[in-house]
């Protein structure tokens, strides 16, 4: 399965049909990782005619039912042609705007959502596959600066679920050296900022 996953910068030729039709026509879906305008989304689902899944980022403030269209994953387990999906919005808190939180909101999130995930894996028996987030873990891919900290939790979470891939954006890829791709653990860590095709077999 090939998923055309975004996020945070939004790129010209993706607001070109054309180039969309002729680069993307063998996607099965669309995920994004957040901070993505709600037109831009909807018109590279409606271009491909693909079903569009999100999480919001810390600047998705006008995000509203029905806009965009698709699947909000925050906290949502979801099954995707075989695989198994799961998405937590948000960065650290550092502003008064939503899909922000401290590093004990995000625990508390983390907490409430690992016996799903749990029973996820007992029922399907094997770990959910993808994990969406808009931040990274903490220490994997994340930046000194606060607004772009990496959420501890999120370790624990690749520890005890052990998915496939966790793939996030909210921090820019234009440094080339910076890395992109972790192993953490059971994990696949990817930052996938601005875009990237992931080749993702259901097995």
């Amino acid at each position: 399965m090939r998923i055309l996953t975004i996020s945070d910068n939004v790129l010209s030729q993706l607001e070109d049909g054309d180039y969309l039709r002729r680069s993307f026509a063998d996607v099965t879906a669309i995920i994004s990782c957040g901070d993505m305008p709600a037109p831009y989304l909807d018109f590279i689902a409606t271009v491909l005619n693909r079903p569009l899944y999100y999480v919001r980022g810390n600047h998705d403030t006008d995000y509203e039912p029905g806009r965009p269209g698709g699947i909000d994953l925050h906290r949502q387990i979801v099954r995707l042609e075989g695989l198994g999906v799961v998405g937590i919005e948000g960065s650290i808190r550092y502003s008064r705007d939503p899909a922000q939180y401290t590093q004990l909101d995000m625990s508390s999130i983390v907490l409430s959502m690992l016996p799903r995930l749990l029973l996820y894996r007992a029922i399907y028996r094997k770990p959910i596959d993808i994990i969406v987030t808009h931040s990274p873990p903490q220490g994997i891919h994340d930046l000194p600066d606060y607004a772009h900290r990496g959420f501890k939790s999120f370790r624990v979470l690749l520890r005890v679920v052990e998915p496939r891939y966790l793939i996030h954006g909210h921090v820019d890829t234009n440094d080339r050296r910076k890395a992109t791709f972790t192993r953490f653990h059971a994990t696949d860590v990817i930052n996938i900022n601005p875009v990237k095709v992931l080749d993702i077999n259901s097995v």
